[in-house]
């Protein structure tokens, strides 16, 4: 290696921020706990590094002209599907570029079937405390989008819902399965129900489940993302979080009956349709992914999920121990929220803010990730004892 090369300003700006931050990195859902070492000694070994690698084309389609690793893709359709309660031979799926890559294709394929059996245009419900790409999506799609007010906790408040359903246009559900700050779940067959009984011409279900889906499908809650159960048409689930991954990158999984009514938009040379939105994806994620799922397995990541329960319930104990107002918006959230503490210790610990005047006003949050051990959480106490509880 030509370390005279990487002797750069911006070379060591971003080691010395990659070393800072990884430890402390824990108010955003982020896999701290993740090593791809051994994936990169593979990588490397095998001379990879000079090989472009794309994935173009539908990988549910094994006909289509390979330039990456669309079978490794496949792969982990076949693989993972089946937890989420999709039939193997019923499943199209694919991995996205984020977890709002999947819910731009959720909301587009959901569009597209409404309007196709209707005739009519959507209206998009999704609920105020959503993942703002949700809003962001409807506006780029040009979707009619209704925000439904929320309870303290962050879940679709089903009665507001009620109020804001149009029966006489197709409804485009997107349900929240953990709010972005305060991990609220709404509660998805209330809210079917109501749209049964006010009975618009048809409906379509997206679950947004960008950080809990991840690690929900691997715990004693498994039910809650279960499309046989909870009877959604297409979920989005983000990589680089629970699975853990060093860049963006997603699952996204609905029905070959939804992608019926998309436009085929075939494409000769590569020998077949391609309804992804995009078209160029990245060929190495499915890699890590893959090798991730052979490291690790079923069970591994269902120990990852249930250490993470547990340092749940350590946290929020220790920040009751002290007297420290905290929060759980349910029992299968990974995030405990709180009154905001010290500045200095809000950018210590990377905490992402908000304020809620039903709180108290002032909030931060831990989103408790495979990297936030039981010692980062003693330290974050002693940081609060030492600087916020003076006096």
């Amino acid at each position: 290696m030509n370390k005279e090369l990487f002797n750069d300003e911006l070379f060591n700006r971003v080691l010395d921020k990659a070393k800072s931050v990884k430890k402390y990195q824990i108010g955003y859902p982020i896999n701290e706990g993740f090593d791809l070492k051994e994936f990169y000694e593979w990588y490397d070994e095998h001379n990879l590094s000079d090989v472009f690698l794309n994935n173009v084309g539908d990988p549910n389609n094994e006909k289509s002209v390979n330039f990456g690793t669309l079978y490794v893709e496949r792969k982990i359709i076949r693989t993972i599907a089946p937890i989420y309660g999709f039939d193997e031979n019923e499943v199209w799926g694919l991995m996205t570029e984020s977890g709002s890559d999947g819910n731009n294709h959720g909301i587009y394929y959901g569009r597209n079937y409404l309007e196709s059996i209707t005739k009519k245009k959507p209206i998009l419900y999704v609920s105020s405390e959503s993942h703002y790409s949700n809003k962001r999506l409807a506006e780029l799609q040009q979707i009619e989008v209704k925000l439904i007010p929320t309870d303290e906790l962050g879940k679709m408040i089903p009665e507001e819902f009620r109020k804001a359903l149009d029966s006489t246009r197709p409804a485009l559900v997107v349900f929240s399965m953990g709010t972005t700050f305060k991990g609220g779940i709404d509660d998805m067959q209330t809210i079917k129900k109501i749209v049964e009984e006010v009975n618009p011409p048809a409906a379509y279900y997206h679950v947004d489940a960008a950080l809990f889906g991840g690690y929900l499908a691997f715990s004693d809650y498994s039910n809650e993302v279960n499309k046989k159960i909870c009877g959604y048409d297409s979920i989005s689930v983000s990589g680089h979080k629970f699975f853990g991954c060093d860049e963006p990158c997603g699952l996204f999984f609905t029905t070959k009956e939804i992608i019926d009514y998309q436009n085929p938009n075939n494409v000769p040379y590569l020998i077949g349709s391609v309804p992804t939105i995009l078209c160029s994806r990245s060929a190495i994620s499915p890699l890590k992914i893959y090798y991730t799922l052979k490291r690790y397995g079923v069970e591994g990541l269902r120990k990852q999920v249930k250490q993470m329960f547990e340092n749940v319930v350590y946290l929020k104990n220790k920040l009751d121990e002290i007297g420290w107002p905290s929060w759980i918006s349910c029992k299968e959230s990974n995030i405990v929220f709180f009154k905001k503490i010290d500045d200095a210790l809000m950018k210590k610990y990377f905490l992402a803010r908000a304020t809620d005047d039903r709180f108290g006003g002032e909030l931060g949050h831990i989103v408790v990730m495979q990297g936030v051990t039981k010692e980062i959480i003693d330290e974050f106490i002693a940081d609060i004892k030492e600087n916020c509880l003076k006096g």
